[in-house]
């Protein structure tokens, strides 16, 4: 049976196709992480406020900002007087859990 020159023609668009396929895959893998973060949230990219990626310069300075705050001395938002019962009602309603449904 005589190979048909059309059959040749077939099989290598077919290698050529599987071959490209398989580059797009590869490259992607690379690409996607900067890709991604380019997406508008409405196209379904990431939301606000997410912190940058680990491993980028954006990350160190947002772990060294989370530091920072962290370390920070807390206000104390209550003025009332330590030993005043105002004063522990109200730390006891800040205590409070909130009841889970």
């Amino acid at each position: 049976m005589p190979v048909n020159s059309n059959h040749i023609v077939t099989l290598v668009a077919l290698a050529l196709a599987g071959l490209a396929l398989s580059g797009c895959a590869s490259i992607n893998e690379k690409v996607t992480t900067g890709v991604v973060d380019s997406i508008p949230h409405w196209a379904g990219g990431l939301p606000e406020g997410v912190p940058p990626r680990r491993g980028t310069p954006e990350y160190d300075r947002y772990m060294e900002e989370r530091e920072r705050k962290r370390l920070e001395p807390a206000v104390a938002t209550d003025t009332a007087k330590p030993g005043s019962p105002s004063s522990s009602a109200s730390n006891a309603s800040a205590m409070a859990l909130d009841p889970v449904h």
